[in-house]
């Protein structure tokens, strides 16, 4: 009994950290965000539906996973040869800003007719 308890506090532990990491990326405001983000358009889409091969889809994506992308750009940790240079002048700011927009888009699906 006490190691099926101590798995449920680990569980409700790891639940409220994540919560508040997930608390933590969801500052940033989406209006201003969208006027960021004209920069970003030529290859993300005005919309974050990549225009180019390889480039992601960002629309929908979660402001956590949006954040720590920008941020390992922006430290050059995760390499590419245009991001690298747009995301290295983003501050905090900036980055929850446009994790915030592109996290706030919906995507949908529905079946060819």
């Amino acid at each position: 009994m006490a190691v099926g308890r101590r798995r449920a506090s680990v569980l409700i532990l790891g639940a409220l950290v994540f919560g508040a990491a997930v608390a933590a990326f969801a500052d940033g405001d989406a209006a201003a965000g969208r006027k960021k983000a004209q920069s970003c358009t030529t290859c993300h889409g005005p919309l974050g539906i990549g225009q180019l091969p390889n480039t992601p889809n960002l629309a929908g994506q979660p402001a956590i996973y949006l954040v720590a992308q920008l941020k390992a750009f922006r430290s050059g940790k995760r390499t590419h040869e245009v991001m690298n240079v747009v995301a290295k002048p983003l501050s905090e700011g900036d980055i929850e800003d446009l994790a915030a927009w592109f996290s706030s888009i919906e995507v949908t699906a529905k079946p060819r007719s």
